[in-house]
């Protein structure tokens, strides 16, 4: 094979994603000979998302989200179509809270291929839900990252022989099937909460609240990765939040919380539904 490289890209609010997917980059990169993976590219924060990304055909990009209501987050859809693969391997990569993914795995996939990647291999990875310290708490843990390496492993395998046939082309069109994974076509809707009766729950508009531990150290402000928190005033916000969880696991205080009814039911009822241990779940 001719210079190739690795590299993580990701959304990740609250770290889990990016602690996934780099040690991914990392692994595949180190498996193929290459040695460390490249810089990571994180578009968590808004002003990485202020323009388009390009990357180029010798690269292979463990690309990976969060999972929000089973999809991959509505508000990254814009940034994601302007991206351009311009013929990258990829390997789409989603994390979600012990619940389900649902679509967000194939819609991930689609996008990208939409983009111009090829994608070889995919990934489920479960880390603990943004809503709760209860639901996945601690995961990714040591037992997915013992999976996490399996599949890395066989990941690299899969890129090696993609660049070789790519290579082997000679100067023909190449081509590449997207990787098979779970989900369904078309997408389905967004994941709906709903209360006992079986009346939908609409938790878009609620907003956590600062408490009086709150010491204005502006750090809330700083992560959110929609920029919604005024610096100026942490307990106001001046657009949208899209309950990541960034703000409220990541205050030093303690600070900050939801006291919305219909927000504290759904969270106590994911946590006391999905008590089960979900796995990963690999696609090659």
């Amino acid at each position: 094979m001719g210079q190739k490289k690795v590299r993580a890209a990701y959304f990740s609010a609250t770290d889990t994603t990016m602690r996934v997917v780099t040690f991914l980059a990392d692994r595949i990169s180190a498996e193929l000979g290459l040695g460390p993976a490249e810089e990571p590219f994180d578009f968590t924060l808004p002003r990485k998302r202020a323009q388009g990304k390009a990357f180029s055909s010798d690269e292979a990009v463990v690309f990976g989200v969060p999972v929000y209501a089973g999809r991959v987050p509505n508000v990254l859809l814009k940034f994601l179509a302007e991206i351009a693969g311009n013929g990258a391997l990829a390997v789409p990569v989603v994390l979600y809270g012990n619940r389900n993914y649902d679509d967000a795995l194939i819609e991930l996939r689609d996008i990208l291929e939409k983009d111009g990647f090829h994608t070889v291999a995919a990934a489920a990875f479960v880390g603990e839900h943004s809503f709760s310290r209860i639901l996945g708490a601690g995961r990714p843990d040591e037992a997915d990252f013992a999976l996490a390496g399996e599949f890395a492993r066989e990941a690299a395998g899969k890129l090696r022989a993609v660049w070789e046939k790519k290579e082997s082309a000679d100067g023909k069109a190449f081509e590449q099937g997207p990787v098979p994974v779970r989900g369904e076509t078309p997408i389905r809707g967004y994941y709906q909460p709903r209360d006992r009766k079986g009346t939908p729950i609409d938790i878009r508009k609620v907003l956590p609240k600062t408490g009086p531990e709150c010491t204005k150290c502006g750090l809330c402000a700083r992560l959110c990765p929609m920029g919604s928190i005024d610096p100026e005033d942490v307990s106001r916000y001046t657009g949208i939040c899209i309950k990541c969880g960034a703000c409220i696991k990541k205050c030093p205080e303690n600070a900050r919380y939801y006291d919305d009814e219909g927000y504290l039911y759904h969270q106590h009822e994911l946590e006391e539904g999905y008590t089960r241990r979900a796995e990963p779940e690999f696609f090659l």
